[in-house]
């Protein structure tokens, strides 16, 4: 059976001394003579005493902890964002607990509460496509814990963080698809519920409407990201009046489920897809996007951990301005479709 850690109580039992000498002594604190100083390190060595980091960041108010929350580790993107998170956490000694809400609201609810339990320094957060309410984040406020969001963010600006440019990313990908030639252009968006939805519509609209041609809104069809639901969307695009021949997807993954169903159905060659993300994986297909966003994940995680640990390390100013950093995208063209 293993023995229990030894613990400063013991060693001043021991030495018939207080716990607190005991703590001086191992601090070399000019309080303590050399002798007993020595005595104390001594004993400590030979009982193989480890001092509790635990009690002594708690005592400090720190717990050289972050937390951060994600969708899916799984995915490619988060899987980057990590590496980023990770290595910038090591340069200032800080330790990561990842968690993942798999999309799912109420799980990102209860992991903010046991990120709050665990006494994280502060958290990282790509929120789930079902989140529309905030709350939970908010009241970490009162336990002093700053938020920073990346990638997937709220819809609003009183809060810190680091996302990539879909709007203008959208801009970009929809007039490569018009100097292709397309003219009917249908886009799979995700959930209402994300702000990236959102940026991507706007970038499709602007696009659109500046190229002079009439903005169609059965055109823009929302999914919940999964195949099922990339399905559907395919079918409204291949059942629709003004029937596309390219397709502007939510991600790769989407691009993958349509790509999929399209070869299913033999019309693969009659679409050009776009799509976000720009996986590794896709340049080896046989049939890839013809284009796909660079988003940075790992500038995107590097500069979000940048911000926490600040936050963490800087004192909450009265006024506090909110860091809003936004990361420039790249449409990657892929090789042409034989």
């Amino acid at each position: 059976m293993q023995s229990k850690p030894t613990t400063i109580k013991e060693i001043a039992r021991i030495l018939n001394i207080s716990p607190s000498s005991v703590s001086r002594g191992l601090h070399d604190h000019p309080s303590i003579g050399a002798v007993t100083r020595e005595k104390i390190k001594q004993l400590a060595k030979s009982l193989n005493y480890e001092p509790n980091n635990a009690a002594i960041l708690f005592q400090k108010g720190k717990t050289y902890t972050i937390g951060v929350i994600l969708p899916e580790l799984s995915e490619h993107f988060f899987s980057i964002a990590i590496s980023a998170i990770e290595d910038e956490a090591i340069k200032k000694n800080y330790t990561v607990i990842f968690a993942q809400s798999h999309d799912n609201y109420e799980q990102e609810v209860k992991l903010v509460e046991k990120m709050k339990n665990q006494r994280v320094d502060g958290l990282l957060v790509s929120i789930s496509k079902d989140t529309s309410k905030f709350d939970h984040f908010e009241k970490l406020n009162s336990f002093n814990i700053p938020v920073v969001f990346f990638d997937r963010i709220p819809p609003f600006k009183n809060v810190h963080y680091v996302a990539c440019s879909l709007e203008s990313a959208t801009i970009k990908a929809v007039n490569y698809l018009l100097k292709k030639g397309h003219r009917s252009i249908g886009m799979i968006n995700g959930p209402s519920t994300l702000y990236a939805s959102e940026e991507r519509k706007d970038g499709y609209m602007q696009a659109i409407t500046f190229n002079r041609l009439k903005f169609d809104p059965s055109l823009v069809v929302n999914c919940d990201l999964t195949e099922e639901g990339t399905i559907e969307a395919a079918e409204q695009f291949l059942n629709h009046k003004r029937k596309p021949t390219a397709i502007v997807a939510f991600n790769d993954y989407v691009a993958l489920f349509l790509i999929k169903y399209f070869k299913k159905l033999n019309v693969i060659n009659d679409f050009d897809v776009v799509s976000y993300a720009n996986l590794p994986i896709i340049s080896y297909l046989d049939n890839s996007p013809v284009a796909s966003v660079e988003q940075y994940p790992y500038l995107q995680g590097q500069k979000a951990a940048n911000i926490l640990l600040d936050l963490i390390h800087s004192p909450v100013p009265e006024n506090q301005a909110y860091y809003n950093t936004i990361v420039e995208s790249d449409l990657i063209i892929n090789e042409v479709k034989e």
